[in-house]
């Protein structure tokens, strides 16, 4: 065969000394012709395009088709991959160049045109109000790439240009003070890898099964390493006075979100970070500065973060009274419920996935828990009948991810999937009808109970509640 350089896109055409000279078609032209012939790699059959479709459509499919042999993947048919550059793919890229360094990526990268993991939206009236799962089917070890990293906004990404960005640190202190970014980066910084969970993950699950894929029933949640600067250094910098107990968190945003923090946990472990997995946080992260407060629940860790007051009693503010709490069954809110506990849930397989045929399959998943470091993880496929231990994967570090596998040979019949964390308090993850019976169904937070997936003898997954 011999190949020509495509000037126009940088790819490569195809010249078949059995077909008629191709090289001075369109582009059209061509791709008509290479998806009319059952020989050619591009031969797309009946779903064939006609020439005057959408060239940017059409120059997708050419790649999607050439990577999936000639099916295109869910959800992709209908626009661009986004993080990525779409480019011509040529018959066989060892004979043809590659594209150049930082020739048309900017200087920064993108991702195969081929990945197609995203985020997903709930759909709330607003896009400011809002949050977006993490697709955890699609998770590879423990840490979530920055651009999907699960978000909850109450008012929008806020812009904020770092150079202008001050925290202010006032109250209960013996002299309040302004830092700029740049003060904040003069003082040491640590970097850990911990998780982030929404109280809300799972809000939709209580009562019955609703969302069908585990990014919609446990998307909310990611782990990230994040660096920045202890909080418990800035509060020694400012000298926190006697009888103070608790600091408020105030953000940057137009919601203006604000938590009352335990100043015991402040001094503990909280980070004020700026950076996450290598770079600055993004800014639907919070960015240029944020509240990480590890193990809690995520609204806690306050983006774009402006302020902190030192009192010697909570604040009461808005999302800590009549919303993240907990309503019981006698009507009384559980009140500063922050520790998100113990739990686990497998990704694969999980709802809307095809098992093709009996046989191997390795399950796969995660767990995490508020407390610290996850001890065992064990793994049912009898709906809790039997359980058996899972191998975890290194490394299983306090307030984090951790990956977990088990070896299942599936024999085609119909198969309930579970797992079940225990932390190293020695906290076991219950079931969701123990919460229910505990709780009642007007409690929307904090649901951490068993999930169970129903693989059916036909070998397609589903949500289902068993206990």
């Amino acid at each position: 065969m011999a190949y020509e350089e495509d000037t126009n896109t940088g790819g490569s055409r195809t010249i078949r000394p059995d077909r008629a000279d191709v090289r001075h078609l369109s582009e059209e032209q061509f791709l008509a012709q290479e998806r009319a012939d059952p020989g050619s790699p591009y031969y797309r059959g009946d779903s064939a395009e006609p020439p005057t479709s959408d060239p940017t459509r059409r120059r997708f499919m050419f790649g999607a088709v050439a990577s999936l042999g000639a099916v295109a993947a869910p959800g992709l048919a209908h626009g661009k991959t986004p993080g990525a550059i779409e480019r011509t793919v040529p018959p066989d890229a060892t004979k043809v160049l590659g594209v150049g360094v930082k020739v048309d990526d900017g200087g920064y990268g993108t991702r195969s045109q081929f990945e197609t993991e995203v985020r997903e939206r709930f759909a709330t009236k607003t896009t400011e109000s809002s949050w977006s799962f993490t697709p955890l089917q699609d998770s590879m070890g423990i840490v979530t790439p920055s651009g999907l990293h699960y978000e909850r906004h109450h008012g929008g990404i806020a812009t904020i240009d770092p150079s202008k960005h001050e925290l202010f640190v006032h109250g209960m202190v013996k002299q309040a003070k302004k830092f700029s970014m740049a003060d904040l980066k003069r003082f040491p910084a640590l970097s850990r890898l911990m998780f982030m969970e929404c109280s809300g993950n799972g809000l939709t699950e209580w009562a019955k099964p609703t969302m069908k894929t585990v990014q919609g029933t446990h998307g909310l949640t990611s782990t990230s390493e994040w660096v920045g600067v202890p909080l418990s250094t800035i509060l020694n910098e400012v000298g926190v006075k006697p009888g103070a107990k608790w600091l408020l968190a105030e953000g940057g945003d137009a919601a203006v979100m604000t938590r009352s923090i335990p100043l015991e946990k402040a001094m503990r472990d909280c980070l004020l970070a700026y950076g996450q997995n290598g770079e600055a946080i993004r800014p639907e992260q919070g960015y240029p500065l944020r509240l990480f407060v590890p193990g809690y629940e995520g609204n806690m860790s306050i983006k774009w973060l402006r302020r902190i007051e030192v009192s010697d009693v909570p604040f009461m503010t808005r999302e800590e009274t009549s919303k993240y709490t907990d309503l019981m069954p006698d009507g009384i809110a559980l009140q500063f419920s922050f520790l998100m506990e113990a739990k686990s849930v497998i990704t694969h397989p999980s709802g809307e996935m095809l098992l093709r045929q009996p046989g191997f399959h390795e399950i796969t998943g995660l767990a995490w828990s508020g407390r610290g470091k996850v001890a065992k993880v064990e793994v049912s496929v009898d709906g809790g009948k039997n359980w058996h231990e899972a191998r975890l994967h290194g490394p299983v570090l306090p307030i984090c991810h951790t990956r977990f596998t088990f070896p299942w040979e599936w024999d085609g019949k119909e198969a309930i999937l579970q797992s079940r964390c225990t932390d190293e308090t020695g906290y076991v993850q219950p079931t969701i009808k123990h919460l229910v019976d505990e709780r009642g169904l007007n409690s929307v937070y904090h649901l951490n109970g068993i999930q169970s997936w129903k693989v059916a003898s036909t070998g397609e997954v589903t949500n289902v509640h068993h206990y």
